[in-house]
């Protein structure tokens, strides 16, 4: 093979390749969330709390459970809104994200957050925190489908 047809065959491999990324790509779709999260500890610290995802036209049950470790004290309540994107198919938020993080909310605060899990979800989140709570910790969630 000479030259010139391997490079026309590398060429067009590559070609391929990167079409078919792009259009996996464009695929992915987002949706709407709301998540209740009820966060309390002491060193070690515990999360729970429940949530709906609206994903193309249809409502999902979220379950979300969460341990934290570090410098924790107090209880909040925390009701986020915001969005998920690049998934497929609504199991595509399930997982688990992970932050560190610090923070304070005395009866009310407001907060931000970004999360990814491992299959690329991105959770984009802000909301209203209420309780007495200080943190500086390592925390991790673990999402679900009921």
């Amino acid at each position: 093979m000479t030259f010139r047809a391997s490079f026309r065959v590398a060429l067009v491999a590559l070609v391929a390749l990167l079409g078919f990324s792009l259009a996996s790509a464009a695929y992915a779709d987002s949706g709407r969330v709301h998540i209740r999260i009820v966060k309390a500890g002491f060193v070690i610290g515990g999360s729970g709390g429940s949530g709906t995802l609206t994903f193309q036209g249809r409502k999902y049950p979220l379950s979300i459970g969460g341990v934290s470790y570090g410098f924790t004290f107090g209880a909040s309540e925390t009701n986020f809104y915001g969005t998920v994107s690049n998934i497929r198919r609504a199991s595509d938020i399930e997982g688990v994200y992970g932050q560190a993080g610090a923070g304070a909310a005395a009866v009310r605060g407001a907060q931000g957050v970004v999360l990814t899990n491992q299959k690329g979800a991105v959770l984009t989140l802000s909301g209203r925190q209420a309780g007495l709570i200080i943190s500086a910790d390592l925390s991790g969630l673990v999402l679900t489908i009921r």
